[in-house]
Parts: structure tokens; sequence; C-alpha cells
């Protein structure tokens, strides 16, 4: 946990901040894991829907690499520090391990709609909490997350038929 918070612009009181920073670092962890599966997937994918399902986990991970900058950047707004790097992420991401050697396309699809989930579930959690502390900023944050993550695995469900 955070033993002092930096100065903050945000009205919130310090020990409702240090908590949502903890949220906001967990599911930066989860994020970057998240991130470099999707690259994994992306770059090890064969099969008939290869032409297709390539560049659309580009999409995802861009899209997540610009979420993870924000996350880690409100962080830091509130005083935190982010934690981000590869041996942290390692120790403290909640999702599932991606299964080395895959490249068959539609188990990548099941595999990624799977940790999706799993992420999405965190970011609603933590949504949660910030709203519970009166956070609308870092709610805010994590509803566009929310949004755009269901778009991607219900784009994946739908892939895989059901």
């Amino acid at each position: 946990m955070i033993t002092k918070l930096h100065p903050s612009p945000s009205p919130l009181p310090e020990q409702d901040r240090e908590v949502i920073v903890a949220e906001l670092n967990a599911r930066l962890a989860d994020g970057l894991d998240l991130h470099s599966q999707i690259k994994v997937a992306h770059w090890n994918i064969k099969g008939p829907h290869f032409a297709t399902l390539h560049p659309l986990f580009e999409t995802f991970a861009i899209a997540l690499a610009a979420f993870n900058d924000q996350v880690a950047e409100r962080a830091i707004t509130l005083g935190g520090i982010a934690h981000g790097t590869t041996r942290h992420v390692a120790k403290v991401s909640k999702l599932d391990e991606y299964p080395e050697g895959t490249t068959k396309d539609l188990v990548h699809v099941e595999l990624l709609a799977a940790r999706i989930e799993q992420y999405l579930a965190g970011v609603r959690a933590s949504r949660k909490d910030a709203a519970a502390r009166g956070d609308d900023d870092t709610e805010g944050l994590l509803t566009d997350i929310v949004s755009a993550f269901e778009t991607h695995a219900w784009f994946l469900r739908a892939t895989l038929g059901g």
C-alpha cells in the first residue's frame, strides 16, 4: 500500500485516494498483462480467420494501451505512483496465464474472450469502489473501459458463434 501520497488537485480525502490508487494499479497490472496476451495472439495467429483476426487483435491492443496509459495517469493525478514493470505485473495480475504455443485462430479467440471478461470483472469492481468513494472521474474512466471492452468481448464471442 502507499505510505504517502504526493500532492494532488483532487478534493478526495487522502484515505480514499490511497484505496483508489491501489485499485488503479491493480487494473493497470491486469491491463498490461492483457495487452501482452493480445499481442501474443496477434503475432502467433494462424488459420482461416487470420486476415480478419490479426488486425482486430491489433485494434484491441492499441485501445488497451491507451486505456492503460489513462489508468496510470489517473493514479498519478490522485497522488500515487503507477506500477507497471513486467516483474510487477507478473506478480499481481489476476488474469489466467496465456498458453504458450497457441496458434489456432479460434483458440486465440476463445482465450482472449475469457481473459477480457476476467479483466472486465476487475474493472467493474474498481468502478464500483470509485463510485462509492465519490470519485466520478475514475468511475468515468473505468466506465469507458467497460464500454469498449464489452464490445470487444462481444466481437470475439460472436466469432465463436455464441
